[in-house]
């Protein structure tokens, strides 16, 4: 429905078919001209629908459907008294129609607001050019997104534009006002409307659009004309009538669309038919790795893109903003207990990926983290490459190609939310023989990447990043690393671990020192391949030029998506819950320090070591927490937990400091200012400084240690999760927007959180509702 105020007297459109006439369905479905409504979307009863067609029928069919209200097979007779004119006639017709309205409108062009549907823009923008001499202010071209293989006004569809996309091409000096008329118009019909460059959009739809009609409209010709095409057309299974379906499509239609759009469409055929030629080869051979190769790298790309699409803010193909916002609504109070296994670690399951992806052989990994970070990970090497089966229930097959065997992918590399990822694959990278450019969504993009750069750079790599050292990162192929002595300014694993996997294609030793222990999975992960990594103190090193040696991987459960159901154990009394198969890596277990100091009644339980990974069963009951001085030395052991921590901090008697957590500042939020806001907007008392936070807590042994209110998750799964728990001692609900990214980083959250007592309640909607 339309959500403004507008003062469109009369639309005409020019085209009467199905594109068209599902435009004045939809108008009319939305309260555009009806009689019996003052007031449906803003709009007043003294509005038209006019339209012009050449076939008399068709106008005809459009006045008894109660489409328009008046219509006409000659232009020159409707054009007067338009307000927005929709031109929805075939590409190559755009011309002749838009020098009839350059004739007819005369001085009053400029009062009228032109637009279009055309599937191909700069072919239409030179028309423009061509009758006006410029591009008016008030033509702005557009092109939605729907359609079917049926034509024709008869077959006009009210719906077919809701939840569709509509690209809107304005040049840099279209009118605001006449582009926020077309917006208006296609939201009306319940589009989502966007924006694009003309030369993008061509090339997009070239891929999206045009070539599949092209291969289907080719197929179906091939098969129609063999001797027994009959038969081929009566056992035709699903799969040939879903993708040939678009092969009845309009030929006029897309016969302009081809000749219009031909540079773009010609490209695009180039590519697909290099892969068919690929694949082609392997087929002949034989080659079942090849094969797997290419169907597996299509077959997840389809489920992956599909899902960020749908789910995340994934901004790649089309450059928009997440529309509406994921909403958690914690009730207050609840218990906590039960036994559950929480998902695989998350830096396990990056790294397992990379080093099996470089080794040489088939790793079995087992208990991989099916979250978005990880997958990332997984389709990233897929477009470089390599065969990756699954994930199926946490288990994936990777068929390594070595050190030297990634290729060159056809584009940008997109990592998502994944800071890990990106800077891991910085080093990674940094070594190939290609130029890789590595992207991310909105919040990624944000984080500084000139820790990993700059000594990237030291070791001979060529790294550009855009402005403040922040993502996408352009990485120059072909350059020789030089093992380097780096001390590392911070603590950070991310870092140390960029630094060795350059070092695997660097000349001489790569030395890391680091100022405080931070998690060594890199390294231990690296010798359980066969890579010779040493250690002394607080320096590793290694040498480059060896190799490395397919290994099965078990991955244990992430301590840091268990620190939720930890945290919100001790802080609720009648508490008793059981995490299971947790890595208790050495570097990781600040958070287990952390609260046994505070007083958690916690025991690790089942102790043992599963591929090098030490891993036990956590164990923890309700007891009072107590505030305390947070060691300097578990502030790096403990950095990704510190948003849960804070809720202890919140839940124990007395205060809790922490300093030297500077870090905390450039994560996915400024994490330190998130929680700092988030503890405000429920009451909890605090201090903030540039390295760490005191909170005074509540403590108390009963009911409620604060309030309730509204929380701002800046897209952070961690804060939202961390606000989550929070709601166990709460005196009233707390709502926490922005929640969509949780999934990034712990799938099956929610259901967890139910499971063990929890009362969450997920919703979608605009801010402010």
């Amino acid at each position: 429905m339309v959500t403004r105020k507008h003062e469109e007297s009369c639309i005409l459109i020019v085209g009467l078919g199905l594109i068209g006439g599902s435009l004045a369905a939809a108008l009319r479905a939305s309260g555009y001209g009806r009689r019996d409504s003052d007031d449906l979307g803003g709009f007043g009863p003294a509005e038209q629908i006019v339209a012009c067609d050449p076939d008399p029928d068709e106008i005809r069919r459009g006045l008894e459907m109660g489409l328009i209200d008046r219509g006409d097979t000659r232009l020159e007779r409707v054009v007067d008294g338009a307000s927005l004119i929709v031109l929805a006639v075939p590409v190559l017709a755009m011309r002749s129609v838009m020098g009839e309205l350059a004739r007819y409108l005369g001085d009053a062009a400029g009062d009228v607001v032109i637009t279009d549907v055309g599937s191909t823009k700069a072919a239409i923008r030179d028309c423009a050019l061509e009758v006006f001499g410029r591009m008016p202010a008030n033509l702005v071209l557009g092109h939605p997104i729907a359609g079917s293989e049926k034509s024709g006004v008869a077959a006009a569809d009210p719906e077919l534009y809701i939840g569709h996309k509509v690209i809107l091409t304005p040049e840099p000096d279209t009118d605001p006002a006449a582009l926020a008329r077309v917006q208006a118009m296609w939201s009306a019909c319940g589009a989502e409307v966007l924006e694009m460059g003309v030369e993008r959009h061509d090339q997009v739809l070239a891929r999206t659009s045009h070539l599949p009609h092209l291969l289907a409209f080719s197929l179906v010709d091939t098969l129609a004309r063999q001797d027994e095409r009959l038969e081929i057309f009566r056992y035709a299974a699903g799969g040939f009538r879903d993708f040939t379906r678009i092969a009845g499509s309009d030929p006029v239609m897309w016969r302009d669309i081809f000749t219009a759009n031909r540079d773009a469409v010609l490209a695009s055929l180039d590519d697909f038919e290099a892969g068919v030629a690929r694949l082609r080869v392997a087929v002949e051979r034989g080659d079942g790795d090849a094969m797997l190769t290419i169907f597996d790298r299509a077959s997840h790309a389809r489920h992956y893109f599909e899902s960020l699409l749908n789910k995340t803010s994934y901004q790649a193909e089309y450059q928009m903003q997440q529309q509406g916002n994921l909403r958690y609504r914690m009730s207050p109070g609840g218990a906590v207990v039960g036994r559950i296994r929480v998902p695989g670690d998350k830096s396990i399951s990056h790294r397992s990926i990379m080093l099996g992806a470089l080794a040489e052989g088939v790793t079995e990994i087992k208990g991989f983290l099916e979250g978005e970070d990880s997958l990332a990970t997984l389709q990233a090497f897929r477009e470089m490459g390599v065969a990756i089966e699954g994930p199926y229930q946490g288990r994936v097959t990777v068929h390594g190609v070595g050190l030297h065997g990634l290729k060159k992918p056809s584009g940008p590399l997109y990592v998502g939310n994944a800071g890990t990822a990106m800077r891991l694959f910085a080093g990674l990278l940094a070594g190939q023989a290609f130029d890789t450019e590595l992207t991310g969504d909105t919040s990624l993009t944000k984080r500084p990447m000139n820790r990993v750069a700059d000594p990237l750079r030291l070791m001979g790599a060529e790294i550009d990043t855009a402005e403040g050292g922040r993502p996408p990162l352009q990485l120059h192929g072909g350059r020789a690393l030089k093992g380097i002595s780096y001390d590392m300014p911070m603590a950070s694993a991310q870092v140390k671990s960029c630094l060795l996997l350059a070092g695997l294609y660097a000349e001489g030793e790569t030395r890391v020192s680091e100022p405080a222990p931070t998690r060594d999975h890199t390294e231990r992960m690296l010798a359980g391949f066969g890579y010779p990594v040493h250690r002394d103190g607080d320096t590793c090193w290694l040498s480059g030029g060896g190799r490395l040696t397919a290994a099965p991987i078990d991955v244990p459960s992430d301590i840091s998506s268990a620190t939720f159901f930890l945290v919100a154990a001790a802080i609720t009394p009648g508490s008793d819950l059981v995490l299971e198969h947790v890595g208790i890596n050495p570097t990781r277990i600040g958070v287990i320090n952390i609260l046994k100091l505070m007083g958690a009644d916690l025991r690790l339980e089942n102790e043992r070591e599963v591929g090098g990974e030490p891993v036990a069963d956590l164990h923890i009951r309700h007891a009072p927490l107590k505030g305390i001085d947070i060691p300097l030395e578990q502030v790096p052991l403990a950095i990704d937990e510190f948003p849960a921590l804070f809720i202890a901090a919140a839940n124990a008697r007395g205060i809790t400091r922490l300093r030297g957590a500077e870090e905390l500042r450039v994560k996915e939020s400024d994490r330190l200012q998130a929680m700092a806001d988030g503890l405000a907007a429920i009451g909890v008392e605090h201090t903030l400084y540039p390295d760490g936070i005191d909170i005074v807590g509540g403590g108390s042994a009963e009911g409620s240690n604060y309030g309730g209110g509204r929380i701002d998750s800046l897209e952070d799964h961690r804060i939202a999760m961390s606000f989550a728990i929070a709601a166990l001692r709460a005196s009233e609900e707390i709502i926490i927007d922005d929640c969509a990214n949780v999934a990034t980083s712990f799938p099956g959250f929610v259901d967890l959180a139910r499971k063990v007592g929890l009362t969450l309640t997920e919703e979608s909607g605009e801010e402010g509702a």
